[in-house]
């Protein structure tokens, strides 16, 4: 029988957080990992809390349940979660103009982009004002003013973009001027208070500077490829590589909503649980209805920056054939440059996080998150395919 959550005592965490260390340790010394974090919620219970390797290859300080990870793109579906629970609250609607709320946005033919556009990847906004340096993204209203300022690439609602770094000004501002609160206050104030998460962080005070991990990028698996474009506006080469960036002590305490949310595993499965229906508290962030809304598919297609198919609804990417989230639509969240992850699956009460050190660019199936959770699953009775009977 699958999780009835009376079977659970301390004997079963021991013996799943065993079984996932050993695979971590596996992996760590196959030289594919060097440091990582998983946790994950079943129905009400921690059931992982595991961890390996080192924080910092350098100076070899090792990993624990309290080291702290930028996760790069798993940030997003943080900042989706806190705009969906600004529309449960009546303050915003999905298909509002951002403009509505930013008139300073509609500037180039931008009225008619809205907020869904945003949480889709359509917003024709994917890229970022010309000449930006890293210094800039740690100064809000300035990046907010150029932004603002762009032309779009494309008709709203016309095509698949991935907005890798704008994302998070353009559903932050979104957030800050519907709410009167900035984007990271949001998060600590009303998704991370209510459920007793400390460790998630939109811009790390000093005092946890220590426990960030210093990341780092492996060899590249064959000649680096010719970069597109568009894909350069997207991601200016000049910001660097993202390892060092948000290496940076300024960039690490900047908010940013899209790509540099800093956090444990712990509080990424934490947060997660909430919307799944297995957090321990019971608290529930957003309503069964709003969760089945913003879970539905929106855009299904082959994106022309990325090739590969996505599988969008409302700010998160959803499960399918070989996806560290199962093969199911149930599941759903948002992973990270490098291999980071967060999910929760509704059919199982079920929620995982991974944070890791070595970036890395494994296929799909044979990623570190993929072998992680489909291990956890295995241990839980849990199917890789199909929804919950």
């Amino acid at each position: 029988m699958v999780g009835d959550p009376k079977w659970w005592g301390e004997g079963d965490m021991v013996d799943i957080n065993c079984r996932i260390r050993a695979l971590m340790e596996r992996l760590i010394a196959s030289g594919l990992e060097t440091g990582l974090q998983a946790a994950a919620y079943f129905r009400g219970e921690l059931v992982l809390d595991a961890w390996a390797g080192v924080a910092d290859s350098s100076s070899k300080r090792p990993v624990d349940g309290d080291t702290l990870f930028c996760t790069f793109s798993t940030t997003k579906g943080i900042t989706a979660t806190a705009i969906h629970l600004l529309a449960e609250r009546g303050k915003l609607d999905y298909d509002d103009p951002i403009a509505k709320f930013w008139p300073e946005f509609a500037a180039h033919g931008k009225n008619r982009i809205t907020i869904r556009h945003a949480l889709t990847h359509t917003a024709g906004m994917p890229h970022m004002p010309e000449g930006v340096k890293p210094e800039d993204l740690c100064d809000w209203d300035k990046m907010c003013r150029w932004i603002a300022d762009l032309s779009p690439l494309s008709e709203p609602g016309s095509q698949f973009m991935y907005h890798a770094m704008s994302f998070g000004w353009l559903l932050g501002e979104v957030a800050r001027r519907a709410d009167g609160r900035p984007i990271e206050r949001i998060v600590q104030e009303d998704l991370c208070t209510p459920l007793g998460i400390t460790d998630l962080y939109f811009g790390i005070p000093d005092e946890a500077e220590q426990r960030v991990a210093l990341l780092e990028a492996s060899p590249p698996s064959g000649p680096p490829p010719q970069l597109d474009p568009i894909w350069a506006r997207i991601m200016p080469p000049e910001l660097g590589p993202l390892h060092e960036l948000v290496s940076k002590p300024d960039i690490r305490r900047a908010v940013l909503p899209g790509f540099g949310g800093i956090m444990n595993a712990r509080s990424v499965a934490a947060l997660y649980a909430s919307l799944a229906g297995a957090s321990p508290s019971g608290i529930q962030l957003l309503s069964p209805e709003r969760i089945r809304e913003i879970t539905r598919l929106k855009f299904d297609d082959k994106g022309g920056i990325i090739d590969e198919p996505m599988n969008r609804p409302l700010g998160y990417a959803l499960g399918g054939p070989l996806s560290a989230m199962g093969d199911r639509l149930s599941a759903f969240g948002h992973g990270g440059y490098g291999g980071s992850l967060g999910f929760a699956d509704t059919c199982y009460h079920f929620s995982f996080g991974l944070a890791k050190t070595l970036l890395s660019d494994r296929l799909a199936g044979e990623d570190t998150a993929y072998l992680i959770a489909r291990e956890i699953r295995a241990a839980l009775g849990i199917p890789e395919k199909g929804e919950a009977v």
